[in-house]
């Protein structure tokens, strides 16, 4: 918990409120695929490093010894690494051994992804590029939890509005930071957008997200999505009127309004 509140502001608190079982599994889950975003997103490492550690870590989550597997690849980098990513085995033991197949699986084709989107410096032309970018680092996160919902309680729900609501999370995520990715080199808004493409397809996004929660009905899946949803509803509104990202305090009452 005190790594999941080093790397994310939005997701450690719906996570720490998750009962015993499902908490271990979603903090498991977010860690480790925090822990390829920070391959992913490295400043000083070469893109080629870049894909041959993702694509080690698609191959590790697909063995028999993730432990062994993982330290094997990621130890010589040790002093380049973030601490998240050079932990990855201890959030991948975190997961609960009934549903570590389906984390496993999405860790690993997340991976496989990425180091895709890096080979090709992440190369997006078209809203179909925009599309498929967003699934492969966020979409996939909400068919993951859509599966974890089921495992926990019987929870059903509608995968591609599971995509809707990872891929809505992200758009807000690519608004925000903007200028940053440019000044890294990396445009990841089709070619002739600007904020107002963009945030229509944010907002479209977060429309069918809408609908994505109201057929969860209740329980924890509930609560837990409630919480980035309004997060990024006010984001995406920010940013809109001019601004850019919600002050702490402001995410705190938020989160406090949300029943």
């Amino acid at each position: 918990m005190i790594m999941l509140k080093k790397t994310s502001r939005t997701f450690y608190i719906p996570i720490s409120r998750l009962k015993a079982g499902l908490k271990e599994a979603v903090a498991s889950a977010y860690l480790c695929m925090r822990a390829i975003d920070e391959i992913e997103d490295h400043e000083s490492i070469s893109d080629d490093l870049k894909v041959q550690l993702l694509l080690g870590v698609h191959e590790v989550f697909q063995s028999s010894d993730v432990v062994a597997e993982s330290q094997k690849l990621l130890s010589p980098y040790r002093d380049v690494l973030a601490d998240v990513t050079m932990q990855i085995h201890e959030w991948a033991l975190l997961c609960p051994p009934t549903v570590n197949e389906v984390v496993y699986r999405h860790i690993a084709k997340m991976s496989k992804q990425m180091a895709d989107w890096v080979h090709v410096s992440w190369n997006i032309r078209t809203e179909e590029d925009l599309d498929r970018y967003t699934y492969s680092v966020a979409g996939m996160v909400g068919e993951m939890l859509s599966e974890i919902w089921f495992w926990f309680d019987g929870t059903k729900s509608d995968q591609d509005k599971a995509i809707a609501f990872g891929r809505g999370l992200q758009a807000v995520n690519i608004l925000r930071n903007r200028d940053e990715d440019l000044s890294r080199g990396v445009d990841f808004f089709p070619d002739g957008w600007g904020a107002k493409e963009m945030i229509k397809y944010t907002r479209r996004n977060l429309k069918i997200a809408d609908s994505y929660i109201v057929d969860l009905k209740g329980g924890p899946a509930l609560d837990f999505c409630k919480i980035p949803l309004t997060l990024a509803h006010a984001t995406v509104n920010l940013i809109a009127a001019g601004g850019n990202k919600l002050t702490r305090d402001a995410v705190m009452k938020l989160v406090s309004s949300i029943n």
